[in-house]
Parts: C-alpha cells; structure tokens; sequence
C-alpha cells in the first residue's frame, strides 16, 4: 500500500488535511488496516475459533447415534439351540429376535449410544434419523431467521456471542435426554444456536482485514472447523466405553468459556458500525488493530448511505427485490446445496463402510486440514468459478465410484470416499468465500447466511438417505456424487471475483455493474 493518502499519514502531514480529497471507505479501511499486523491476528483467531465448537456440534451424532454392534452369546445351561444365528449376523436377521432375547448382546455397554440406550435399532430409517435431521432442521430455520439480525440490530459480535450461548446450553441440557423425542427436540435447539455461527465468524474476520488478506484470514476458520471435528474421534475413542451423554458435556462446556471470551475481548466489524452510522465506535476500533506508528484521520471520509432503512429484515428483502442479488444469491444456493450434501452426508454415512468408525472419521477430518491449506493456496492463484466446478466434478464422480467399487476393494473405496469428500470441502470453502466478495457490507452476512442454509437442506435429508443406505449403498453416496456434479455447473453462471475490490453498499455494487 502507498502513503500517499490522507487517511494514513505521518503526524507532521495533517495539517493538509483539509486539502486532501474525499475517500470512500472501501479505500479509507484498505489504508487503515490493508497492513496485517498482531492485533488484526489475534481478533482473527478469536474469531475463528468459533468453528471448531461448530464442527463439534455439526458431527457429534455420528458416534452418539451410531448404530452399535452386537454378538451372539452361548445357550444358557450349556443348552445346544439358540435363537441368534451367529454365521448370519444382519440386522434382517437380528430384528427378528425379542429384545429381551438372551442369546445376545451388545459389544459394548448399552449406553454408549442412543440407539442401544433407547432400543431404536430396529426402528424405522426415519426415527434413527430423527435427531440429526432436527439439528439440520434447526440450522436451517435459525439460520433464515436469526441472520439478518447480524446486519441490523446486533451486528456481527454480538450475534455470535448469542448463537455460541445458544448452543452451548442447548448441548449441556442434551446431556439429560431421556428419549429420543427430547432429544431431538434439544438437537432442534442446538441447531438454531449452531447455525450463524460460521457465518458470522467468516464475515467479521474478513471484515476486520484488507482485501489482501481476505482470503487467507477466511481460511483460519476452516482450519479450527477442521480441528474440532478432529477433536471427536479422539474425545469418543477415550471415553468408548462411557455414556454418549459424555462426549456432549466436554463438547459444550468448554463453549461457555470461549462465549465470555469472545464477549470481552473480541471487536465489532468497523464496516458494518460505518454503514449503521456507528462512525466514533468504528474509529476507535480502527485504530485499536491499525499497525503501531500510525496517525489515522478521518474527517474527509465520505460514507455512502443506502436508499433504504435496515430494520431486522430488510437485508433480506433488499437481497430478494434487487433482481442481480436475487439471481446470485439463488445460483450460490444451488453450487453450495451440492457441496453440502457431500460435505454433511459422507461423514454421517461412514458407519455403513466395511472399515473401524474411529479411523474413517478421523480420516475424514484429518482431510478438511488439506482441503483448508488448498483453499488457502488456491483463492489468490485460481479463479473461484473454474476451482469450484473442477473440484465439483472430481467430488461427484469419485463419490459414485465408491459405490461401484464396494465389492472389489475396501481400501480402493476409502480413497475414493476420502477425495470426494476432500474436494467437497475444498470447493464449499472456496464458494463461502467467493459468497463474501459477491455481495456488500450492508447485506453480506444476510446473504452469506442465507445461502449457508442451502448445505443445510442437503444436511436434513443425508441422515434418512444414510439409514436407508444400509440395504442399498446407491440410495446414499451414489445420490451425494449426481446432486453434487449438477449443481457444480451453475458455478458459470456467477460473474468472477478474484482480486476485485469488495463494495460496501448496494448502490456501490449496483455502480461497478454499469
């Protein structure tokens, strides 16, 4: 960045101020803090520490619903005859036996699984998936509807100081379940509360930087989404043979603490405080996390003012009655459905896999780490819309060659699943942050939330698709790879936005379109 600007200057400079022409803020907040320095770091991972809760939260029923495993036990009395076929141990074979049956067992205690606890291995694919498609459920209507709290009222801090409470809470009182309906119930709640996190994450990160680092900083959140999911493969292997009420309690206690932390410590986007005419709170913030040795000023800065009022919904309205927001945000809807649906159903889906669930779900995590590190490599060297539809394809043709190959290699169709999954990941990173750059301050996160809701969807239906899949594997990996090749072609349809400057105001972004 130069220093030729009059919003960034030495001491001995200001008193030309008054000579100095207007600036807009995109250009004013480049000057400010386009220079990453400690401060702008530390908030970044603050912030983004956020998504390793959220990827705990998001995955958590994978072993918490898992389906456990079972064995026949000896005629009792040294008898020659048992009900349990030990040579044929389906689950067809198994749910003709009384539960009460004592010609068998389950190989671990009965309440290291909902499942076991509350008798539901042979209920409907409907009821087992009850619970994780509430929590979808609930991430998806707390994300329609808590959104554009984020860029009216609230703001981005405080919004995500409530979802974190929110979910917190809802995780500890999971622990005391007694069914599967209060469970799921609860799961609804944690939902609501998980679904703005990321979302407001990801915007008050890259809000807080310059252009330049906008997708570097972004990445930081993937990375800690990443380590939170990896994080339960361990937590659930220590406590195995424990109660699945467990792994939520040290899931969401450590949560409240970030909560009081993130309250304390964190600062608001100075974007958004200039657009809701916060300006003396954004300045002070600016010059919080502005590099040491800097005089700012900015009594020449010009805000543009939108042509309508926010209220609590008004973001979205805007988004929906401007025609060029509304075809957006309706196509990054699509691309992000299909990468969602992978992203979210894969994981679910690991269990009905030939391999130990404790290893293919930490494989599984352990990918998000190199799908972060190529998101951060790719996002300043690679147009978004050919990265997305490449890594579209790639996810959706080896996600039906893990179905097709089931038979002939269980390592082949590990890998197979692995870089599927890798390249869903890669390419949801890549469109949350191509999502960020597509629409302006004064709505992004309405718009960046609202279309996080698509993965969502996907998520509601992969938990039933995943239970169904027992008898056909098709129904679940074969469905992920056509729905996420298809949607990966509306990608083209998106205008390009590497290395272009992001707007503020909807008539800013309307004036670059001309």
């Amino acid at each position: 960045m130069t220093d030729s600007t009059p919003f960034l200057s030495q001491s001995e400079e200001l008193s030309d101020e008054s000579k100095q022409p207007s600036s807009s803020l995109e250009e004013t907040i480049e000057q400010c803090i386009g220079h990453f320095g400690p401060a702008q770091l530390l908030q970044a991972i603050l912030v983004s520490l956020a998504w390793a809760f959220d990827g705990q939260q998001t995955f958590v029923s994978v072993f918490t619903d898992a389906q456990p495993t079972w064995h026949c036990t000896p005629p009792p009395d040294g008898g020659r005859t048992s009900s349990c076929n030990s040579s044929s141990s389906s689950f067809s074979d198994f749910c003709q036996l009384p539960g009460d049956d004592p010609s068998w067992a389950w190989d671990k205690p009965i309440y290291t699984s909902i499942i076991s606890e509350w008798g539901l291995q042979c209920a409907s694919s409907l009821i087992r998936g009850l619970p994780a498609s509430s929590f979808f459920f609930g991430c998806l209507l707390g994300g329609l509807v808590l959104a554009t709290l984020a860029d009216s009222s609230l703001g981005r801090k405080n919004l995500l100081v409530l979802s974190c409470a929110v979910m917190s809470a809802s995780g500890i009182l999971i622990v005391f379940s007694n069914n599967i309906w209060i469970y799921s119930a609860l799961k609804f709640f944690n939902g609501v509360g998980r679904s703005t996190i990321g979302t407001c994450s990801l915007v008050l990160c890259t809000e807080l930087v310059g252009k330049r680092w906008r997708g570097q900083v972004g990445v930081l959140g993937f990375i800690f989404f990443a380590l939170g999911f990896l994080s339960l493969p361990l937590i659930a292997y220590i406590n195995r043979d424990s109660s699945w009420r467990t792994i939520y309690f040290y899931t969401s206690v450590p949560t409240i603490f970030y909560t009081i932390l993130v309250h304390f410590f964190v600062r608001e986007s100075p974007r958004w405080l200039f657009v809701r005419g916060r300006k003396e709170e954004a300045v002070s913030i600016l010059k919080s996390i502005s590099p040491a040795g800097q005089t700012l000023s900015f009594s020449n800065l010009v805000v543009e003012k939108e042509s309508w009022n926010i209220d609590t919904y008004s973001a979205l309205k805007i988004l929906l009655s401007k025609k060029w927001a509304c075809q957006r945000l309706c196509v990054v809807m699509v691309v992000i459905f299909g990468t969602g649906m992978v992203y979210y159903g894969m994981p679910l889906g690991l269990g009905n896999l030939s391999v130990n669930l404790y290893f293919s779900v930490a494989s599984n995590a352990i990918s998000e780490l190199p799908a972060s590190l190529a998101t951060f490599f790719l996002v300043d060297k690679v147009n978004r819309k050919d990265s997305v539809l490449v890594l579209c394809v790639l996810s959706g043709g080896c996600s039906i060659l893990c179905v097709l190959v089931e038979t002939v290699s269980t390592v082949l169709q590990v890998g197979l699943e692995l870089v599927s999954y890798f390249s869903a990941c890669t390419a949801l990173n890549i469109m949350l942050i191509f999502t960020l750059e597509l629409f302006p301050t004064s709505v992004r996160n309405s718009a960046l939330s609202t279309a996080r809701q698509a993965p969502v969807l996907g998520g509601t239906f992969s938990p039933v698709l995943v239970a169904a899949a027992r008898s056909n594997g098709f129904i679940s990996y074969g469905i992920f790879g056509l729905v996420i090749g298809v949607c990966g072609l509306f990608v083209l349809l998106l205008p390009e936005t590497k290395g272009k400057p992001i707007s503020d105001t909807m008539d800013e972004e309307e004036h670059r379109q001309i």
